[in-house]
């Protein structure tokens, strides 16, 4: 099913088909739910009203929206930036960002200033339907966003989720066995990242694949990783739990973080 611009596809261990295409079904109706809250181009949802009203005043929003803003901030300032939820004004950044928890309301300080969920939204609803099925008695599947997936439980052989990974163009074969089972893997690919202001290319990074219990975490620190460089990204994703990457230069050089198992 196509939803946010985006395919999403859902797979279920199951033994009776009927329940587990009711559960599947059921998933897509979460998924159109939490499109609504999100989505940029629906004026009555919770991010046009911030936007909408940036610069003028705080808008009141569902907890669960002011909760995925609050963790885009601190991601943001985990990252120094280099993953930021905001655009519109050359000025702004994720600091003009004023969350107010007793009033689960959110304020953009500049006007014209505006914010994009679309960096980290695919994540969430990944997370949020994986924890959807759960709770209607799924005990395995995959969530397959795009080619990001998302796993719980094991195959109907009871063996672990696995997955091999691979430079963006294919070219060169599997690089790495990965038992992605409860976990998510994403993975972007580039010709590089550029300075806009000199045009020179401040990054060497062919693709990155990021692992972690958590898709929102993992799509979120993509562009983090791809912008910083081989060694900084690096850097970044040792000094965190329960995540981990694959890098792979423009001379196809691999690189892991040292929390990585794989074979």
């Amino acid at each position: 099913m196509r939803l946010m611009g985006i395919n999403f596809e859902i797979s279920v261990v199951a033994d009776d088909e009927i329940w587990a295409n009711e559960r599947i079904n059921s998933a897509f109706g979460e998924i159109a739910r939490i499109e609504k809250l999100l989505t940029g181009t629906d004026p009555q949802s919770a991010a046009s009203r911030i936007n909408q009203y940036a610069g003028i005043e705080p808008v009141k929003v569902d907890q669960e929206v002011y909760n995925l803003i609050d963790r885009s901030w601190k991601i943001a300032e985990l990252t120094h930036g280099s993953f930021d939820i905001t655009y519109g004004s050359a000025s702004a950044n994720y600091r003009d960002i004023i969350l107010q928890p007793a009033q689960t309301s959110v304020f953009l300080k500049e006007k014209g200033m505006k914010i994009d969920l679309a960096g980290v939204s695919t994540g969430y609803i990944a997370d949020r339907v994986k924890y959807f099925l759960q709770m209607q008695g799924v005990g395995s599947g995959v969530i397959n966003v795009s080619g990001n997936l998302l796993t719980w439980g094991n195959q109907p052989d009871n063996q672990p989720w696995t997955v091999s990974t691979a430079a963006p163009s294919l070219s060169y074969g599997p690089i790495a066995n990965l038992n992605i089972s409860n976990m998510a893997i994403i993975t972007s690919g580039s010709n590089g990242y550029f300075n806009t202001r000199t045009g020179m290319a401040v990054s060497n990074i062919k693709s990155v694949s990021i692992l972690s219990p958590s898709a929102e975490l993992a799509v979120a620190m993509g562009t983090p990783v791809m912008t910083m460089g081989v060694r900084l990204g690096l850097n970044l994703i040792n000094r965190l739990n329960q995540i981990a990457c694959i890098i792979i230069n423009h001379r196809k050089k691999t690189y892991t973080s040292k929390n990585l198992n794989y074979r």
